[in-house]
């Protein structure tokens, strides 16, 4: 997921399977203030507006909505104009598009998300190497919106909000996720694929990522104020999640071989 700066014009990122790209265009945000968005959907293998684009489009602030989500719509020219008013004050915004057809055919549903910040006590600048990172992200969680089938799914918005909200509040927590990317985003896409191709799983999935989520819910009931609270809560939960995918397993099969043996 790319965060976007309040003191930025553009930014363009591609959908799931980089059928399109989209591209946003605004002025500087304030809070309570009607903004209009520029949105164009682009042909990436010809770099012009694509036109006759069916889309669905909203806005939300820590899973609460601000704009949308719209009914299915059609732009037949391939660029809008929004106004929408971010008046849940300053903070992360989540814009989120579902593209569903282009030249009046039906395409199988790709996502795609942007963060905005809005407020200047909320901007901070992305150095060139971040912006790099993020790039190669495409815009989201890839394995939780393959498993849950979109980015707006309440698992995937959970997944967000603690990232946002919570863990890149902190500068351990920062460090955590720069090392976190580099190594989720090594197999994630093939593994969101994977989960495309063969439904069963993507169920199996479902059930290996709900313990987890539970898990990190935990962390939306508790105040973290400072680094050694998040480097606390943080290991705790680590260690809880490791003791229920390897600990609980280990020694369920512990025990299946000391019963066979007997």
């Amino acid at each position: 997921m790319l965060t976007v700066p309040a003191f930025a014009e553009t930014q363009t990122l591609p959908t799931e399977k980089n059928t399109l790209d989209v591209k946003l265009t605004y002025d500087e945000i304030e809070p309570g203030v009607q903004t209009k968005i520029g949105i164009d959907f682009i042909n990436p293998q010809t770099q012009k507006i694509q036109e006759h684009i069916d889309y669905t489009v909203a806005v939300s602030k820590d899973g609460e909505n601000v704009f949308g989500p719209i009914p299915l719509t059609h732009t037949s020219v391939g660029s809008v104009k929004i106004p929408i008013e971010f008046n849940l004050g300053e903070g992360i915004y989540s814009m989120d598009f579902e593209i569903e057809g282009i030249l009046f055919q039906p395409i199988p549903k790709e996502s795609v998300s942007f963060d905005i910040l809005v407020g200047e006590a909320n901007a901070q600048p992305i150095t060139p190497i971040e912006n790099e990172k993020l790039d190669g992200e495409n815009g989201g969680c890839l394995i939780a919106t393959a498993t849950f089938g979109s980015e707006m799914a309440p698992q995937v918005q959970q997944l967000r909000e603690l990232r946002d909200n919570t863990i890149l509040k902190t500068n351990s927590g920062m460090a955590f996720m720069t090392v976190f990317n580099q190594f989720y985003y090594s197999f994630s896409p093939a593994v969101a694929d994977f989960e495309r191709e063969q439904p069963f799983f993507k169920e199996v999935m479902k059930v290996t990522l709900t313990p987890m989520l539970s898990s990190l819910s935990l962390l939306n009931h508790v105040d973290i104020d400072s680094e050694q609270e998040m480097l606390g809560y943080g290991i705790s939960v680590v260690l809880l999640n490791l003791g229920m995918y390897i600990g609980i397993p280990a020694f369920g099969i512990l025990r299946l071989y000391q019963f066979r043996k007997n």
